[in-house]
């Protein structure tokens, strides 16, 4: 290190971009799963993240839900989501790129991908369907070593 150089040059963490990849919700039994006053039905959720480094300092992060709704042993619906964000890392230690792209990029990617769940639930005619908040802290340390890894 020169002795001129900043010791903590400005950390910075940038939304370049948010979008849908891909989207599917399927409906196989309407319309009689609509007119079904079943209980409420049990719900399988899936999340799965991606990251992929796009430039040196700029990485993609998917965030992946599958659902499935199920009553009485059929399928009500299937929703399947890949929502993604382009997000500019600058000026953090190679040690911290790793949490920083798996936990905070879904983290912040989450609220909005919630939404379209939510959205394409009651359009499909089902009551909207809101997933519960995730820990992506510990689904980090669950799936570290696992592939997914920035890189």
């Amino acid at each position: 290190m020169n002795a001129g150089e900043p010791v903590n040059p400005k950390q910075s963490f940038t939304v370049k971009g948010q979008y849908i990849k891909d989207l599917s919700f399927e409906n196989p039994h309407a319309p009689q799963s609509l007119m079904v006053a079943a209980a409420k039905p049990a719900i399988e959720i899936n999340v799965d993240l991606k990251a992929q480094k796009l430039q040196e300092t700029v990485f993609e992060m998917t965030l992946h839900i599958a659902v499935r709704a199920i009553a009485d042993n059929t399928t009500l619906f299937l929703v399947d989501l890949a929502y993604a964000g382009i997000f500019e890392v600058n000026n953090v230690p190679d040690t911290h790129i790793e949490p920083l792209i798996m936990i905070d990029c879904p983290f912040v990617l989450f609220p909005f991908a919630r939404r379209v769940i939510a959205d394409v639930t009651r359009d499909g005619g089902f009551p909207p369907l809101l997933l519960d908040p995730i820990d992506f802290a510990a689904l980090f340390m669950q799936n570290k070593g696992k592939s997914g890894a920035v890189g």
